[in-house]
């Protein structure tokens, strides 16, 4: 059978550290050069997710942004894309104005990609969120949020206490037009609703490229929620150990943690049985 392996990043095939060990990349690379199809399926960016992946012999398109855009690795060529309609836009613009949060907006200005931001109004989640990602060429901090909404936007990022998070993502999470995720960052103490086209998910960008590869069945690993989607089309499932509970259930088993090689290790045994 033509299979298609896919691994979410954070908290899956990247450890605590926020690395692929030299363990994991080892076997993976190796078990690539022996034919296996392999990918990633990400919330991050590219430009973010792209110093974690360096080294992999990633043949195939990556799944980026949740699903709103599956690009290639090395040259960033767009694949597949899914934006806002106006509609849509208007509806989450409209929400997050009447609460006191302050959205990261990403969008393409002008064919620039942008993450634009209120730089007077940046919560500590938020500054976490900044600080890590450095000189990321991609962050546009403003002086207020009058061109916070340019471009053609593509996703929506809300990060902030549980509280006040959660009773905006109860604001609109009943909107079936979008699709809606929260859940607890799991780098520090921070909640993120993060907002997409209804077209986007990991799942939608797997089964395109089921397609477009003609392969005949899809295994994928992970650990959050927003894993759901793509483990309800996969022919197979695995959780990490470290996976929340919700992806556990619907699993078809639970494997070592993300700090123990866990989706290189089942890979290597796989194949090699």
């Amino acid at each position: 059978m033509n299979t298609l392996y896919v691994s979410d990043l954070d908290g899956t095939l990247l450890n605590s550290d926020v690395k692929i060990s030299e363990n994991s990349k080892n076997i993976i690379n190796s078990l690539i050069d022996k034919g296996m199809n392999f990918t990633v399926a990400t919330a991050r960016s590219l430009v973010s997710a792209s110093d974690k992946i360096e080294g992999l012999k990633l043949q195939l398109p990556v799944v980026v942004y949740n699903g709103t855009f599956t690009m290639m690795k090395d040259t960033g060529e767009i694949v597949n894309s899914n934006y806002f309609n106006k509609a849509d836009r208007d509806f989450i613009i409209e929400n997050i104005k009447k609460s006191s949060l302050n959205p990261l907006v990403y969008s393409f200005v002008n064919n620039v990609e942008k993450v634009s931001y209120n730089k007077n109004f940046v919560n500590q989640g938020t500054k976490y969120y900044l600080d890590v990602r450095g000189n990321d060429p991609r962050m546009n901090p403003l002086n207020s949020s009058e061109n916070l909404y340019e471009g053609d936007i593509f996703y929506f990022t809300i990060i902030g206490d549980y509280d006040e998070v959660k009773e905006f993502y109860n604001s609109i999470k009943e909107n079936n037009n979008i699709r809606v995720t929260f859940q607890k960052e799991i780098y520090n103490e921070s909640y993120w609703c993060e907002i997409m086209p209804i077209t986007a998910s990991k799942a939608n960008g797997i089964l395109q490229l089921k397609e477009t590869y003609n392969f005949d069945r899809v295994v994928t690993f992970g650990d959050a929620i927003n894993d759901v989607p793509m483990f309800q089309i996969s022919d197979e499932c695995y959780a990490m150990d470290n996976a929340c509970k919700e992806l556990k259930s619907i699993a078809t088993k639970v494997i070592l943690s993300n700090n123990q090689d866990g989706v290189a290790l089942f890979l290597q045994e796989k194949f090699n049985s």
